[in-house]
């Protein structure tokens, strides 16, 4: 471990020291409670959404977008592709209110769902996307979700992901354990979704997308200083889907 990822641990140890006490949240409750300031939160990732909609291919015709929130991602992305169809997949029906006001007009499917439990279907999607709505779930729940977004891709289809990751191995640790402490403490199932950040390495993260299945996965950068790459997965031409394998 660097200087520098030795000080982020140690900043780290210090944050979860100071909100020790606070309780879990529900996912979908979290986020329904702050449907009002969710936009303002996420406006400092103006520019990743922008990037996010300059990577996907050109001919993108039909796309997936798993944790679409209120669609600050589908803004940029219907400013290059405007007759683009979009399957909208998210946890709050709040979320999904508000993007339905925004882009009522566009060729928009809605679900409200869990990723476990809603499908995605086969072969459907030139890409899909995800921005910041993986990093509350450990890696064996996380390669689950990546297994169902390179089946729902077709054969040369991508999947692009802007999200948090942990600085070093020992922080990846050290938040999936508090995450444990504190729902033990809270008594909340296993199986429940609560808002708590347990984002993987970077390594971590590329080694479990190329065992969904994904051959070729990008690191197009970062922007700014923080954490935040953005990952581009390939799924080959010639590909059979996960479960054929």
């Amino acid at each position: 471990m660097d200087e520098k990822q030795q000080q982020e641990l140690e900043e780290l140890k210090e944050w979860l020291e100071e909100t020790k006490d606070t309780k879990l949240e529900e996912m979908g409750q979290f986020f329904g409670a702050r449907i009002n300031i969710y936009e303002e939160h996420m406006t400092p990732w103006k520019d990743y959404y922008t990037w996010m909609a300059q990577i996907l291919p050109e001919g993108t015709k039909e796309l997936l977008d798993i944790g679409c929130g209120t669609g600050l991602e589908l803004d940029a992305i219907f400013g290059r592709f405007s007759e683009m169809q979009v399957t909208a997949i998210d946890l709050s029906e709040e979320m999904l209110g508000q993007l339905k006001v925004k882009h009522g007009d566009k060729n928009l499917h809605f679900l409200c769902g869990d990723y476990f439990k809603v499908s995605f279907g086969e072969e459907c999607y030139d890409a899909a996307i995800s921005f910041e709505t993986l990093h509350h779930f450990i890696s064996d729940r996380k390669i689950e979700v990546f297994r169902k977004l390179y089946n729902s891709l077709k054969p040369g289809g991508c999947y692009i992901e802007c999200d948090y990751i942990a600085g070093s191995r020992e922080a990846e640790e050290l938040l999936l354990g508090e995450c444990m402490r504190r729902r033990k403490r809270d008594g909340i199932p296993e199986e429940a979704f609560v808002h708590f950040d347990i984002p993987l390495t970077l390594e971590h993260e590329i080694e479990i997308l190329k065992e969904a299945g994904f051959e070729k996965v990008e690191v197009l950068g970062y922007l700014g200083e923080n954490r935040t790459p953005m990952i581009r997965a390939w799924k080959k031409q010639d590909a059979y889907n996960f479960q054929h394998i």
